[in-house]
């Protein structure tokens, strides 16, 4: 009997596969994505909205889950009212009119929904016939530091000139919290000027919650930062148009557990990243004196579902001049380049701005290149070894426990092993 024990041990210990606790990428624990998200919004049956919010709320305003909601052209938040809206209610954006909510300076916004009664915004089209850029988006301005001269900036979106500014001297300013939320189908132009993105924090503080959010199919970026000092967690971006999380005007960035997946047939003209981090939109209003973009973040799944040759994706994650960027514990997989940077040649220089541990990096042609000189940046297996760097190739499917989209997706990473450590017979 004790043999036979020992035999079977030898044989389990010998060639069963284990899936081993890595620590990489998003939770994985549990599958986040569960539940609360929705990856087929085309075809997902909305409440027909009969209540209409339009023009200006200067009062404290609740939002009931028992109604449906049209969003009618620019709708503000202003003389430092709170906006509250339950768990489980529906907002749909007007495409006639471009809905748009925005919550200015000093007002706040409190979206909590939960896991099994998200609050959505979507557009008001009909299933089937939604398209990215089917209504505008939702905007969050606070009172947080950015980095332009003066310290305000402004929102290059044709909003009204009175609550267009963000921006101040409160790192723990609270605009509010948003969990459990979904927003589908946003980033249309509300005139000439650029696409909206599917939401937007300007200036914002760290008191306030973002958690549990997804954008999805937005036209432009799911999720940019204009500044501030911001908290976040259990972010997804899917099928973005342009960048899954754009980061600017010096804001400063804590990014966990947050997952974007892109397809390569979901991009714009000027391609697409899952990460943007500069530290400003034009020199000429840079304050140099101020903060410089810092984005740190850990536990991030950067994923491109399919392969393409016509270069319709750029690296994973850009870097430009004077921003800084670290992120840990990390699995990207099936890009062409995972890191851009744009003017240092030296691995020396860019580990002055770019800190890099605990990854994964799959079915990525280039680890690292520069948009300088040649594009080349040499790195040598001590660089990957003593950051805990490991480069791999295979496909989706070996590297994530159910990358399909026909039911809820589970892109939590999957480290196998096998261990052929003998059982000896004492």
């Amino acid at each position: 009997m004790k043999q036979y024990l020992l035999f079977v041990a030898f044989f389990l210990n010998s060639f069963v596969i284990i899936y081993a606790q890595s620590g990489l990428g998003i939770n994985e624990k549990q599958n986040t994505l569960e539940y609360w998200t929705e990856f087929n919004p085309k075809k997902k049956e909305y409440r027909e909205a009969k209540k209409i919010l339009t023009g200006y709320i200067t009062e404290n305003t609740t939002l009931y889950s028992r109604e449906a909601y049209l969003l009618q052209g620019v709708v503000y938040v202003t003389n430092n009212a709170t906006l509250t809206i339950e768990p489980g209610t529906i907002i749909r954006g007007d495409y006639a009119t471009c809905g748009t909510l925005v919550i200015t300076k000093g007002a706040k916004i409190m979206a909590e929904g939960t896991e099994s009664f998200p609050i959505v915004f979507t557009t008001n089209k009909d299933t089937y016939s939604r398209k990215p850029g089917d209504w505008g988006g939702i905007i969050v301005m606070g009172e947080a530091p950015v980095n332009t001269f003066g310290g305000i900036g402004i929102l290059n979106f044709d909003l009204d000139p009175k609550y267009n500014r963000y921006g101040g001297d409160n790192v723990e300013s609270s605009s509010g919290s948003l969990k459990y939320v979904r927003i589908e189908y946003s980033g249309r132009k509300l005139s000439a000027k650029k696409e909206l993105n599917g939401i937007s924090f300007a200036g914002v503080g760290n008191k306030t919650k973002i958690e549990n959010i997804q954008v999805s199919y937005s036209n432009d970026d799911s999720f940019e930062f204009y500044g501030g000092n911001v908290k976040m967690e259990n972010l997804v971006s899917y099928r973005a148009s342009d960048d899954d999380f754009d980061f600017t005007q010096g804001v400063q960035a804590d990014l966990k557990n947050s997952i974007a997946i892109r397809h390569p047939y979901s991009t714009d003209a000027e391609k697409s990243r899952c990460m943007e981090i500069d530290s400003y939109d034009m020199i000429e209003k840079f304050d140099s004196q101020r903060n410089k973009t810092n984005v740190k973040a850990a536990n991030i799944t950067l994923v491109n579902t399919e392969d393409n040759d016509q270069g319709l994706i750029k690296e994973a994650v850009y870097v430009a001049t004077d921003s800084y960027f670290t992120l840990n514990n990390s699995v990207i997989y099936g890009f062409k380049d995972f890191l851009m940077v744009k003017d240092y040649v030296l691995i020396d220089e860019v580990e002055e701005y770019v800190k890099l541990k605990n990854l994964v990096i799959a079915h990525c042609d280039n680890s690292l290149r520069t948009l300088k000189g040649d594009g080349s940046i040499a790195i040598n297996s001590y660089f990957l070894t003593k950051n805990s760097i490991t480069t791999l190739d295979g496909k989706i499917a070996d590297f994530f426990k159910n990358p399909l989209f026909d039911e809820t997706p589970d892109f939590r990473y999957t480290k196998m092993e096998k261990n052929f450590n003998p059982v000896v017979n004492k």
